[in-house]
This record gives structure tokens, C-alpha cells and sequence, in this order.
């Protein structure tokens, strides 16, 4: 087997992945319930599937031009390094607002405990 057919396959397979776990991440934005679930998706599965995509625009590039394409690895670098966080910001303001918690959300920060901060029972009674 030709090695370019094998890279071929390669960049066949991140792209497959990449768009998997994309599509997963929307998934989750729509399916979870509350605020801190719904930041797993993009955080998570959607920054795997954009790492994959510019795996395989790298390998393609690469396999076209023989070099490397720094250009997407810097891409990969500041999305690596930003992505979680702008997640840790996005909680942090979410807390700071107290938006209530689903049940199903596991763990309970100090910020919203029942003497302290905003639950779903606390802000169902309010209405």
C-alpha cells in the first residue's frame, strides 16, 4: 500500500471523527438541561472535533506540499489553550449570577448550596 493512500485514509478518518464528535456537541448543547451541563459540549467534544478537522488539514497539506503547515498548529495551540478558559469564565459568571442547577447536575459548588445560592426549588418558589 502507497503511503499517500494511507495518509489519505488517515485525513479520511480525522475528518470522520472530527465531524463526529462535533455533531455530538451539538447534541449535548440541545439534550442537557441547565447552564453548567450544556458547557460540556462545545468545551469538550466540540474542541476534539475541531482539533481532528485541523489534524486533517494539516495532513492534507502535507501531503500536497510536503511541509508542515504551522498555520494550523498555532490554530490548534490557541484553541487548546483558550477553550477551557473561556469554560472556566463562562462557570465562574454563571455562579456569580447563581443560575439554578438541574438535579441531575453532579456536584454542588458552595455558591449554590441551599443557604446560599440560587437552587431550582429556591427559584420555583419565587415565581
Amino acid at each position: 500500500m502507497d503511503w499517500r493512500f494511507a495518509l489519505e485514509l488517515l485525513v479520511s478518518a480525522f475528518l470522520i471523527f472530527g465531524g463526529v464528535f462535533a455533531v455530538v456537541g451539538a447534541m449535548g448543547m440541545v439534550r442537557f438541561k441547565d447552564f453548567y451541563m450544556r458547557l460540556h459540549g462545545p468545551t469538550k467534544s466540540t474542541t476534539l472535533g475541531v482539533g481532528c478537522i485541523l489534524l486533517a488539514s494539516m495532513s492534507y497539506y502535507w501531503l500536497r506540499t510536503d511541509t508542515l503547515s504551522m498555520q494550523e498548529m498555532l490554530i490548534t495551540l490557541f484553541l487548546f489553550i483558550t477553550t477551557p478558559v473561556s469554560a472556566h469564565l463562562l462557570t465562574m459568571s454563571g455562579l456569580h449570577h447563581k443560575l439554578p442547577c438541574d438535579d441531575a447536575t453532579r456536584g454542588r459548588p458552595y455558591e449554590l448550596k441551599e443557604s446560599g445560592g440560587a437552587t431550582k426549588e429556591s427559584t420555583a418558589s419565587k415565581r
